[in-house]
């Protein structure tokens, strides 16, 4: 669960909740001019002057998003401040601030929730936010973290899901499965070390499988790469869900359709490999995934000269009239519907 498991452990009644808050936030610098008050008051006090503000919140829950015996509390923090930052850079925002709140049984001493902030310091430092307040709360049920994050852009710089327009190229940043399938290799190894507590799993080939689904990286590259491309977005969306889901919001906000191209979807060579070893199609991996923190976009024909020989961005297909419908074009060249299998936080269990 966290790294120091024989070192001390600090029942969470000996600090008491505002003493814990100010424990475990002690270590945080304003560093955003943005950031008038952080933590400390009843409230923050933020000034973004002529920029718009744009707000996001994500919650991940025990048992439901993330599983301690295998996700590190340093890794779930991080993991936790990527997942938020990554939406403001979907709006081609810029993140400032965030809000950190948890519910925690006492199953949890305080050097475990040191880790999970030092996880959350360690984000908040790499991507130049602030952490300026949250809440703290018991748990009956296991640990429930939510974090909410703020940025800024300029109006004109915004970008929404409700953009695209017919014949706009559809693009997509790095590759796309490589969470998903790291999250397979870990539950495998899960299982094995049911069966056998001694044994010690060789990770090494998965290595790039397992750091994309426990410490993740938002795409705060992207925003500042278009605006050096001259590149201005007609819709985005980052990947969390899922590849098919994603386009699918893109295509319903933007109310059109789109040609998505099998051949076309970025794979990294371990993806294909492992998803052989799993028996697994790597295309429905990458499609339904979900966790990779990519950015879906989608530019008019007339940018592709800009960005075509960036290794950053791969053309993955095209938008259509609404009426068209919305299609997956497979390697042999058939035309499938295009069907939203990725995460879905209120599907029922079978």
């Amino acid at each position: 669960m966290f790294e120091n498991s024989r070192e001390s452990r600090t029942s969470l009644s000996e600090y008491g909740e505002f003493g814990l808050i100010d424990h475990l936030t002690k270590n945080f610098l304003v560093t955003s001019e943005a950031t008038i008050k952080g933590i400390g008051d009843d409230a923050a006090i933020l000034d973004f002057k002529d920029n718009k503000a744009v707000v996001t919140t994500d919650m991940l829950l025990e048992g439901v998003h993330f599983d301690l015996s295998y996700m590190p509390l340093k890794h779930l923090g991080y993991k936790a401040v990527m997942a938020n930052l990554s939406d403001v850079y979907a709006m081609n925002a810029t993140p400032t601030q965030i809000t950190v709140s948890f519910a925690v049984s006492n199953r949890f001493p305080v050097e475990a929730l040191e880790e999970l902030y030092a996880g959350i310091e360690l984000a908040a430092k790499l991507y130049k936010v602030d952490v300026v307040g949250g809440d703290t709360c018991s748990s009956k049920t296991g640990l429930v973290i939510s974090i909410t994050a703020l940025g800024a852009a300029r109006e004109e710089d915004i970008v929404y899901r409700s953009g695209a327009q017919t014949n706009d190229l559809l693009v997509v940043t790095g590759d796309l499965g490589a969470a998903y399938m790291g999250l397979q290799v870990l539950e495998r190894e899960k299982e094995v070390f049911k069966v056998n507590p001694r044994s010690q799993p060789d990770l090494d080939a998965y290595t790039y499988l397992i750091e994309r689904q426990l410490k993740p990286e938002a795409r705060k590259d992207i925003p500042p790469l278009f605006k050096a491309l001259d590149v201005k977005p007609t819709s985005m969306i980052d990947i969390s869900d899922g590849l098919s889901s994603e386009t699918i919001h893109l295509c319903k906000n933007s109310k059109k359709g789109v040609y998505l191209y099998e051949e076309k979807i970025p794979l990294d060579p371990a993806v294909i490999s492992v998803c052989e070893e799993f028996k697994l199609d790597s295309t429905t991996i990458a499609l339904s995934g979900g966790e990779d923190y990519e950015l879906l976009f989608t530019i008019a024909q007339a940018d592709f000269e800009k960005i075509k020989a960036n290794p950053n961005f791969t053309v993955i297909g095209h938008m259509a009239e609404e009426g068209e419908g919305m299609h997956l074009i497979t390697r042999g060249d058939q035309k499938v519907p295009l069907i939203a299998r990725g995460w879905n936080a209120m599907k029922e269990e079978d």
